[in-house]
């Protein structure tokens, strides 16, 4: 292998050559502490800049196992690195001058959540520790100035891996502390199942953001406190006891006036599938995994979808058992939402009255009285909602404001006051009573058939070159063909939508040969990605830029490509 001294030699030999002589450049090195490698070298200084990365030895690293004995330490422990090389990289970017993006030094930058990057990642075998990052080379105008990449590759490089990387820099009580909330979050997502609840909110968490475009608290926000009703007494591993509100299996409403926090306390539950850092004041919000937010998204497409338990006896006569349509309404859409999580094995729905489409969420029984219901092809939510929890076992979690017809589903109603609960379920039990809801219940249904069939595409890669493309967390495109994600409300990382675009391009090079179906080719997948992570679908060329998304949203993204992938009944 090459050295440092070899690559200082090669700069030496093509500064003040032009930009194309950075190519020259790309290999791997051996430095004191670390393997450097140069993976691709931009175009011009005004490109994507030059992708790197190194990897440091577990025995220099010096972090002892208990980092990443388990998964969700070896998270945990990833984060932590690449939040603290993240932030010293900061203060190292354009330090190096030139022309366009010289000097740039890049690094993904986590949020609130704790998650996968492939920025960061560490071999639980021997505790190797590699990083992807950027890095804008140098230039005058398209001149290379290999003199200030010198400055960046063996005076600030260095120097931000002394700082951040190594056991000997770190503060091991911090370090700690972030394994502990790691254990004990874990810890409260395995007794929800032993408990029998779908959520977990702890006394003292601080709920609203700071605003509507930013995941940081609110600073003065009022402290959640649980009625003494739903009161659940955790004992975690290291924290100690824990008192928080348990939100039982079954159907939870949450109701109160406008503006008193009903859709802040289901945002926190939308994003209590995945782990915060310490102080966010969502870090004890815990919800069951695999939950799915549900609504209404006007014009999606929808392939061989079986939506028959929602939506039936349409008078075109068209079959809603593998049903179709490039331009959903807003009640199909969200009956195909409801059935595809179903088929990807949500067992909780989280779901908002206000982005829900009304006739598919109830039809009061004046309309049903007027528009009977053997005319209407509609089966609401509210005749579904306790079948749903009672034969397929998935719980619900519905904000209403203006209905009071679930009232009579539900199993538990919370009322939100100031930001602060009450378990009002007696009360809302007893008002009910007085206002009867429906003339007849819905005939049960049978189960959706999820046999759906992704068939094969032989000339997707035929002239190798497929193009990726990223808007934010809007959506991707692969070869121009866009995948709108505006509406799937759980991703919080535009790197998760580039992941999910790096998927799906796997899978129709070698995943759907049509025969598997859309769940066992994601299933397939998912099991590699727990063995091999980014590896499973990226190879040996793992980019930067990638942050692991749930099962649901790969099911979520799959189920919106418009002549992307093609799915058969």
């Amino acid at each position: 292998m090459k050295t440092d001294k070899d690559l200082q030699a090669i700069l030496w030999k093509i500064d003040h050559k032009g930009y194309p002589a950075y190519k020259d450049t790309k290999g791997e090195y051996q430095f004191q502490q670390y393997v450097f490698s140069i993976d691709h070298v931009q175009g011009d200084p005004f490109a994507a800049p030059s992708r790197v990365s190194f990897r440091i030895p577990g025995r220099i690293a010096g972090f002892d196992g208990g980092c990443y004995e388990t998964k969700q330490r070896r998270i945990a422990f990833q984060d932590y690195l690449l939040r603290r090389i993240a932030a010293k990289i900061r203060e190292y970017s354009f330090r190096a001058k030139g022309s366009g993006k010289s000097g740039l030094m890049g690094i993904s930058q986590p949020g609130q959540e704790i998650l996968e990057h492939s920025a960061c990642w560490v071999n639980t075998e021997n505790g190797d520790i590699t990083i992807r990052m950027e890095i804008g080379f140098p230039a005058n105008g398209r001149t290379i100035n290999s003199q200030e990449l010198g400055k960046i590759l063996f005076d600030f490089l260095p120097a931000c891996v002394r700082q951040t990387l190594l056991a000997s820099s770190c503060d091991r009580k911090a370090l700690d502390q972030v394994l502990y909330l790691a254990d004990d979050q874990q810890y409260i997502r395995e007794q929800l199942e032993v408990l029998g609840l779908a959520a977990f909110v702890a006394n003292g968490s601080l709920l609203p953001r700071k605003s509507g475009i930013s995941s940081l608290p609110m600073k003065e926000a009022v402290a959640f406190t649980s009625p003494e009703s739903m009161e659940v007494v955790l004992e975690l591993p290291h924290r100690g006891r824990l008192v928080g509100m348990g939100i039982k299996r079954g159907v939870t409403l949450i109701v109160g006036g406008g503006y008193h926090g009903k859709s802040t306390l289901l945002e926190a539950l939308e994003l209590g599938v995945y782990n915060h850092i310490a102080g966010d004041g969502r870090e004890y919000v815990i919800t069951d995994g695999s939950a799915m937010k549900l609504r209404a998204e006007d014009g999606r497409s929808i392939q061989n979808t079986d939506i028959s338990m929602f939506i039936r006896n349409l008078p075109s006569g068209r079959d809603t058992t593998s049903f179709s349509t490039e331009d959903a309404s807003g009640s199909t859409s969200q009956a195909a939402a409801t059935v595809e999580a179903m088929e990807m094995g949500a067992k909780v729905f989280l779901i908002d009255e206000d982005t829900s489409a009304t006739n598919f969420m109830i039809r009061d029984e004046l309309m049903q009285r007027v528009v009977s219901r053997d005319v209407e092809p509609i089966i609401p939510f509210i005749d579904r909602v306790r079948e749903l929890y009672e034969e397929n076992g998935i719980s619900t979690i519905l904000v209403a404001g203006s209905s009071g017809a679930y009232f009579h589903k539900a199993d538990t109603v919370i009322q939100m006051n100031r930001y602060q609960p009450l378990e009002i379920t007696a009360l809302a039990k007893g008002e009910a009573l007085k206002y009867p809801y429906a003339l007849e219940g819905a005939r049960k249904a049978e189960a959706p058939d999820f046999g759906r069939i992704v068939k094969r595409d032989a000339g997707f890669a035929k002239d190798d070159r497929i193009k990726i493309k990223t808007g934010g967390l809007d959506g991707f495109s692969i070869n121009h063909e866009t995948v709108d994600m505006r509406y799937v409300e759980q991703l919080v990382d535009s790197q998760q939508l580039t992941a999910l675009a790096y998927l799906i391009k796997y899978m129709k090079l070698h995943s759907f040969d049509g025969k598997r179906t859309l769940g066992q080719a994601v299933e397939e997948i998912c099991d590699h990605m727990d063995v091999k992570g980014f590896g499973a679908f990226c190879g040996g060329d793992i980019p930067g830029n990638l942050a692991m998304p749930r099962k649901q949203e790969l099911y979520a993204a799959l189920n919106r490509c418009r002549g992307l992938i093609h799915i058969a009944g």
